[in-house]
């Protein structure tokens, strides 16, 4: 090991206690954004979050929104100097699944395993990425660094555009680096270059002021719950995924067989995706087909049927209304303005009483496969974790990305920290030291390399 290389590894280990405090503080503030009851803890997130900043000896500004605000600061070290922004969010899930086997917002340090909400979504990652930049900038590496922490993201970055025409307090960087993706597997660092964009739905049917006794009235009573069942089954194949409405996959760019040569390099398994995620069975098992699905090409889902009794045994009414709740993920060249209107229309044509209520929408996203912003991500990964990383889609989607696209029109790469196993979006949510003090390794040495670069 050399003088440098030992020198980090005792800044990371003489970091671990401020880390695990710093992030103990940030798990238990229940900041969900998309919970209004929730307002003052994002608020609160907001205020730990700029703090945070300062402490670690960088300027920080709380920019506000329409909505929630936005936490950005930094380095400016020298203007000559190129200048990467660092994006995370601090805003988190809901926590009200039944299997959480402890309070999801009291903090569990088990020998390095941090268990809590937001843990690895995103706030884990986002402090790795400061100590990495703190230890950077202490070493004097001639490079600006920035922080952008969203508070919104988990619920559609709606107020970020805004946020970001502050020029004075969010300066346009000359690259873009995230940290809000997951690995394949803990054997296997895994990078994104692409996103799934989103749209949300409601399609809500009321055919009565009130429930009626089934015995009653039905047979002659439209029944809510079947009609939207009905409209299901004419947008999706429940077997194959398939998506049926008219024109949906009139702008999808299939990837190239490049990129699916890149998949398959990836190491990616179908038995541990099964296993990471607790699935029986798949629609296919075949693993070049598995990542186009889940990466690269768009989906149909139905995330809830509500109207009715959900109540224990069966009550024998026909409701007088009910809402289904879909999303459709979106893949390049597809927009979600129009396959909105794609799905409206052929709703009304299926049964023109049902209502399509548009409930948040985010753009796909593809960025850079190649060249010398992927090159420093390989070094640095492998710097940090002793492997270099596989380059592949995301099946996940992330507002904020093509909105700094648009803005600032620089390289946006990922550097993503968080594992299968960690449970994004799940109960039980944790992360873990390993992760951490890789990823603090893995950010130091990519400032090092963007410094190298600007150089030449």
């Amino acid at each position: 090991m050399s003088d440098v290389q030992r020198q980090v590894e005792t800044y990371i280990n003489d970091s671990r206690p401020q880390y695990e405090e710093m992030l103990g503080q940030a798990v238990e503030i229940p900041s969900i954004s998309m919970d209004p009851r929730h307002a003052p803890d994002v608020h609160r997130m907001a205020e730990l979050a700029a703090q945070y900043l300062r402490a670690a000896g960088a300027e920080a500004h709380i920019v506000e929104t329409p909505g929630y605000p936005v936490v950005s600061g930094g380095w400016t070290v020298d203007p000559g100097y190129p200048t990467v922004t660092v994006y995370n969010h601090m805003d988190v899930q809901p926590a009200q699944e039944p299997e959480w086997k402890q309070s999801p917002f009291a903090f569990q340090n088990d020998n390095g395993i941090y268990r809590g909400r937001g843990a690895t979504d995103d706030k884990g990652p986002a402090l790795a990425a400061l100590f990495g930049a703190r230890y950077a900038i202490d070493q004097g590496v001639p490079i600006n660094v920035r922080f952008l922490w969203e508070l919104e993201e988990e619920n559609g970055s709606p107020s970020f555009a805004s946020a970001i025409k502050s020029r004075a307090a969010i300066p346009r960087p000359d690259s873009v680096v995230i940290s809000d993706t997951i690995w394949l597997s803990k054997n296997q660092p895994a990078m994104p270059y692409g996103l799934r964009g989103l749209l949300g739905a409601r399609l809500v049917l009321r055919t009565g002021t009130k429930d009626a006794h089934s015995g009653v009235t039905g047979g002659a009573a439209r029944n809510p719950l079947v009609e939207l069942m009905d409209i299901v089954h004419a947008c999706v194949d429940a077997k194959t995924g398939k998506v049926k409405i008219p024109g949906f996959y009139d702008e999808v760019v299939p990837p190239t067989k490049a990129e699916i040569a890149s998949f398959l390099k990836s190491g990616f398994q179908v038995s541990k995706f099964k296993q990471a995620y607790g699935f029986r069975t798949l629609r296919t098992e075949d693993p070049a087909e598995v990542m186009r699905r889940i990466w690269a090409a768009p989906t149909f889902e139905v995330h809830g049927l509500t109207g009715g009794y959900h109540g224990p045994g069966v009550k024998t009414i026909v409701p007088g209304h009910s809402e289904l709740k879909i999303s459709m993920r979106l893949v390049p060249s597809q927009t979600p303005e129009k396959v909105f209107t794609l799905l409206r229309t052929y709703v009304a044509k299926l049964n023109p009483a049902v209502k399509v209520e548009r409930e948040g929408m985010l753009h796909p996203f593809r960025g850079a496969f190649e060249g010398p912003y992927v090159e420093a991500v390989k070094r640095a990964v492998q710097a940090g974790f002793g492997k270099q990383p596989a380059f592949i889609r995301e099946g996940g989607s992330i507002g904020a990305v093509v909105t700094m696209q648009k803005a600032w029109k620089v390289p946006i790469l990922f550097m993503g920290l968080s594992l299968p196993e960690h449970g994004y979006h799940a109960p039980n949510e944790y992360f873990d030291w390993g992760q951490a003090s890789g990823g603090i390794k893995a950010f130091s040495h990519y400032f090092s390399e963007l410094a190298k670069m600007a150089r030449g």
